[in-house]
Parts: structure tokens; C-alpha cells; sequence
């Protein structure tokens, strides 16, 4: 009894630190808030901080032409001028972000306190589990599967034909998905595994998150705030970038300096917030949530969702220490995300290139549940998932503290970081030196300027047709989605906007594009999703290389599957704004030799 007394003042002692501190965060940031809520209010919004000095010079006249001339929000007002964060309520910035952050933290704290511990572990027990376990399993059942996939398809065939109904030839672009499906069913992996239940939510999901994006104000304001804030989080890798390489090296935007600085960052972050807990508390909620709405297991699920906002090589690094213990089909599926998504990162390239910052984040979004569906379409599993919600083992952390996970962190980017610099070498030096070849080879048959990327080209004119482009435009677009899938998505933004300046291609092609360029399938991709997860999982290189180039084409399904919808849901008028921003982006730089210099070092 002595011996469990003494083992027990130990630990109450340990407590109690935690404790303290405990109360001593809630005093503090409720004080901060209270702090926050008084300043707001007594803010005089009357300010030369909040007001514009062309709006105050020129009241009512000036901005009824600003509005008039500026009808997409891009006036150059905004731009030279921004009001301060006190003068109003913005729900993505300054005070209205600071109630958004406290209500949202303090659900959680209380679900996890309170009503977990008391109330949600037994109601999940006795009720929600054995629900999930019915429907999962019924919905697993092979005919059932199958009935439900008609039915989505019905009706989401009846919704997207009702959108046509102003422009009967956007009709053309349900052919896509259904083609895009048909193919990945023939070039399956093992075609009686394929489970429907899954490819029919994800479709679904792709097509609800496009109404939600593209229909709903709402959805497109959430979503680009979501892409904004991860984007300037990711930023803060720039300030170091800066000390070591120096402005110069930053400023040109070297690959291998100022873009893969950005791995070294997150993975410190990530390693530490594994460290506390954290990333395994994520990975055991959205891999439930996931699971539960789609079928695919809590790494598959979680690693979609990252690659929302975060790059190929970054994504991977929320689910490290599992990769060793997935399965080929989940290997393909982690390939598949990365392909078929952009990097928050590189979203500020393609803006500044002329790019709608809403669409292109509406293609990645969209494009998360697709590439579930479509990477379980081409590689089915059959394999015993250990990552599954129910048998997953949470690992801890083997950091001794959190400044040991941060070293640990960039320590292992490094291995990442060179390994993705070497492939992307390699690839692409043996792409150029194939189209040499094939060059050449014609050349002496007294064919000139005719060249791989033409002739591959050619192979997209019928894949675009069916995305929706019109056919006066099919050859154009074709080219430009051909030069993203052998070179670059940089290389095909630069050739797009060039053609919307030179009115080549109508608006509705250009949108079309604009969402079937949103991904990372080419073949520089292909070499550094290799060496990520190579690096990662050293000992699973061989079955990283077997499924990376089925993902690569999958991948590239999802992208084209999201510009099929995306030509049917998006309006005329939303259409105008992606060809004026591509315009007024060309316009302001005089020289194309600068454009491309700009495009091809991003």
C-alpha cells in the first residue's frame, strides 16, 4: 500500500503543472478575445485607415464607374488600396477570423472534455457504430453498389442536363466523365475487386463540391479563404529560403532553392505536431469522417484531403510513418491524389500568370473525392488494409522532445528534397532527349517542325471534344493540354493566356482548359512523387515505381473529369472573368520572352 501511495504522489505532481497551465491558456485567450471584441468595437471605422482616398475625392460617381468597369472585383482600387483589418468584419481576416477560430476551438475543446468522456464515447458505442457497420455493409453488397451508381448517375445526369438547358451544346460534356470511366474500367487492375461504392461517392462528392464551388457564393468564399491561409502559412518557408540562398536565388524562383524550401518546413512542422499529439488526433477524426462517407481508408482519405492545399511531396509527409505499411492499391491511391491536385504553393504562380485564384482551387477541391474514385477504379485493392479506421495503430512519436522532432523534421526533408531533385533531372532530360530523336528522325524524312509534343498532341483533339470544347477550338486546346501532360502546367497557363490574348480560343474552351491544366500529371511529377515517397518508405521503392504510372493516367482522369463539369456548371459570365484576367495579365507584361522566363523557372 506505501509503495502505491508513493507511486501515486509522482503523478499527481506531474499533473499538476499541466493543469495550471491548462487554466492559465483558457484565462488567456478568453482575455484575449474579450481584449479583441472591446478594441473592434470602439473603433472609429471613419479612419483614413478605412476609408479609400479615391472613393472620398469622388463619392458617388466613381464608384458606380468602378463597379461598371470592374464587374469581376478586380477594380485597381482594391489593389492599391486595402482597409484595415478593424474597420469591418471579414470573416477570412481580422476580428471576424478571430470568432471563427475561438467558436471552432472551443466546440472541440468542449466535444473532447466534455461531452466525449460523458456522453459521446457510450452514444457511439451502442448507436452510431453498429449504424455505420449496417450501412457499410450493405452498401458493400455488389448488386446494391451497382443500383446505387445508376441512381447517381440518373440524377446527376437529369441536374446537368437541366443546367444545359440555355446551351444545349454543352451537352458534349457529359460524354467525359462517362468515357473517363469507361476507360479506367478496361485498364483496371483487377476488374471484378472494382468497389462501386466508392467510385460512386467520390463522382458524387466531385460533382456536389463543383455546384457548391462554382453555383454557391459561399462555397467559393470558403474555399478561397481555406487556399489563402495555407498559402500564406507555406510562405513562411521563404524567410529562411532567403537567409541561406539569399533575394537573388528567391527572387528567380530556382526550383531547387526557393520551391523545396517549403518541404523543409512543413516536415518540421508536421514532425512536431506528431510530437504533441496532434496529427494522430487529425488522422483518427477525417479518416473516420472519410471512411464513413466514401470507403477508403484513413491514409487514402486524410492524404486526399491534404492535397487540397498542400503539394505531392508535401501531403504524404501527414501519414509518414504508415507508408511502410500500405498496401499497393493504397500506394496507387496516394499517387493519384498527388497527380491530380496543385500545391497551395505554386496557386500564386498560376494567379499571377492570369489564372481565377477561385477556379483554380474549385479544381482542387473537386478534385479530392475524384481522385478516391478513379484511383480505386484503376487499382482495386485486395490486400488486408492495416490503415483501416478500426485496426490502425496511432504510432507515437519516437522524439524525445519537440526541439528533437524539429531536427529529426528537416533532417528527413533532406533526404526528400534531394531525392526529388535528382529524378526531375533525370525525367526530364529523357523526355527532351526522346523528342530530339523523334525530331530528328522526321527531319530526314523532310518533315520539319514536327515534333513529339505534336504529334502527341493529336491524341487530345477527340479527349477535349468530349470534355465539352468546341471543335473550332479542339486543335488549339488539344496542344495546350498536351504541353501540360508532357512538360509543364506552367508551359501550357503561359501558351493559354497567349491564346486568349490573340482571341484563338472562345471563353468556354479557355474555362474548359483552365480546370483541365489544375494538376501535377507530367513527367517531372512522375519523378518527384517517386523519390517523396522512395525517400519516406525506402524499403516499398519497387511498388512505388509498379503503381506510379497507372496513378499518373488516373490522375490525369480526374483533372479531365473536372473540366467536363466544370464546362457545364460554370456561367457566361464567370467564363469572361477567366479570359479577362488571362488579358489584363499578358497586357501588363510587354515582353513574352520575360512571361516565359517567369512561367518556366517557377
Amino acid at each position: 500500500m506505501e509503495t502505491l501511495d508513493a507511486e501515486e504522489e509522482p503523478s499527481k505532481k506531474r499533473g499538476l503543472p499541466k493543469l495550471l497551465l491548462h487554466i492559465f491558456f483558457h484565462i488567456f485567450l478568453i482575455s484575449y478575445f474579450i481584449a479583441a471584441t472591446v478594441v473592434y468595437i470602439t473603433y472609429d471605422s471613419n479612419t483614413r485607415k478605412c476609408i479609400s482616398p479615391s472613393s472620398s475625392d469622388e463619392p458617388e460617381s466613381s464608384n458606380n464607374t468602378a463597379n461598371a468597369t470592374d464587374s469581376d472585383g478586380d477594380s485597381e482600387d482594391e489593389t492599391k488600396f486595402k482597409a484595415f483589418i478593424l474597420c469591418k468584419i471579414n470573416w477570412c481576416h481580422g476580428y471576424g477570423f478571430l470568432i471563427f477560430i475561438f467558436v471552432t476551438f472551443y466546440i472541440l475543446w468542449l466535444y473532447y472534455w466534455v461531452f466525449k468522456p460523458f456522453i459521446g464515447q457510450k452514444l457511439y458505442d451502442e448507436k452510431i457504430d453498429p449504424a455505420l457497420d449496417k450501412w457499410i455493409e450493405f452498401s458493400r453488397r455488389r448488386i446494391i453498389s451497382l443500383i446505387m451508381l445508376l441512381i447517381v448517375i440518373v440524377l446527376a445526369v437529369a441536374y446537368l442536363i437541366f443546367e444545359c438547358r440555355d446551351d444545349m451544346k454543352k451537352l458534349v460534356g457529359l460524354g467525359g466523365p462517362v468515357v473517363f470511366l469507361l476507360i479506367g474500367f478496361a485498364a483496371s487492375k483487377h476488374h471484378k475487386a472494382i468497389p462501386w461504392r466508392i467510385v460512386t461517392h467520390g463522382i458524387l462528392g466531385q460533382l456536389l463540391l463543383g455546384i457548391l464551388c462554382l453555383r454557391l457564393a459561399f462555397g467559393r468564399d470558403f474555399f478561397d479563404c481555406a487556399g489563402e491561409k495555407v498559402t500564406i502559412f507555406l510562405n513562411f518557408a521563404g524567410h529562411g529560403a532567403r537567409f541561406v540562398y539569399g533575394d537573388r536565388i528567391c527572387d528567380e524562383f530556382v526550383f531547387a532553392f526557393a520551391i523545396l524550401a517549403v518541404i523543409f518546413f512543413f516536415s518540421v512542422v508536421t514532425s512536431c505536431l506528431y510530437y504533441l499529439g496532434v496529427m494522430q488526433f487529425i488522422l483518427g477524426a477525417f479518416g473516420f469522417l472519410l471512411q464513413s462517407m466514401v470507403g477508403t481508408t484513413v491514409c487514402e482519405s486524410v492524404n486526399a484531403a491534404g492535397n487540397v492545399f498542400l503539394g505531392m511531396s508535401e501531403s504524404p509527409l501527414l501519414i509518414r510513418p504508415y507508408i511502410d505499411i500500405l498496401t499497393r492499391s493504397e500506394l496507387h491511391t496516394i499517387c493519384t491524389s498527388g497527380y491530380a491536385t496543385v500545391a497551395g504553393t505554386v496557386l500564386g504562380a498560376y494567379i499571377s500568370f492570369g489564372a481565377s485564384p477561385a477556379y483554380l482551387i474549385t479544381a482542387s477541391v473537386m478534385a479530392a473525392p475524384a481522385s478516391l474514385a478513379f484511383s480505386k477504379l484503376f487499382y482495386p485493392e485486395t490486400e488486408e488494409s492495416q490503415t483501416r479506421s478500426e485496426n490502425i495503430q496511432l504510432e507515437k512519436s519516437p522524439d524525445t522532445s519537440i526541439l528533437d522532432a524539429a531536427i529529426s523534421g528537416a533532417a528527413a526533408a533532406l533526404m526528400i528534397v534531394l531525392g526529388i531533385v535528382s529524378n526531375i533531372i533525370a525525367f526530364l532530360a529523357m523526355v527532351y532527349f526522346f523528342s530530339a530523336v523523334i525530331e530528328w528522325s522526321l527531319e530526314m524524312l523532310g518533315q520539319e517542325e514536327i515534333t513529339l509534343l505534336y504529334l502527341l498532341s493529336k491524341m487530345f483533339v477527340p479527349l477535349v471534344f468530349i470534355m465539352g470544347v468546341p471543335s473550332y477550338d479542339c486543335e488549339r486546346i488539344g496542344l495546350v493540354v498536351a504541353e501540360k501532360t508532357f512538360i509543364n502546367e506552367f508551359v501550357a497557363y503561359k501558351h493559354l493566356g497567349e491564346l486568349i490574348k490573340e482571341k484563338k480560343v472562345d471563353s468556354r474552351s479557355a474555362g474548359i482548359a483552365t480546370f483541365a491544366l489544375c494538376g501535377f500529371a507530367n513527367p517531372g511529377s512522375l519523378g518527384i512523387l517517386i523519390a517523396a515517397l522512395s525517400a519516406m518508405a525506402p524499403s516499398r521503392r519497387s511498388d512505388i515505381t509498379q503503381v506510379a504510372v497507372r496513378a499518373f493516367f488516373a490522375g490525369s482522369f480526374v483533372s479531365f473529369t473536372s473540366a467536363s463539369l466544370a464546362g457545364i456548371l460554370i456561367q457566361e459570365r464567370d467564363l469572361h472573368t477567366i479570359s479577362n484576367r488571362f488579358s489584363r495579365f499578358l497586357e501588363s507584361h510587354t515582353s513574352v520572352d520575360d512571361i516565359e522566363h517567369q512561367m518556366l523557372t517557377v
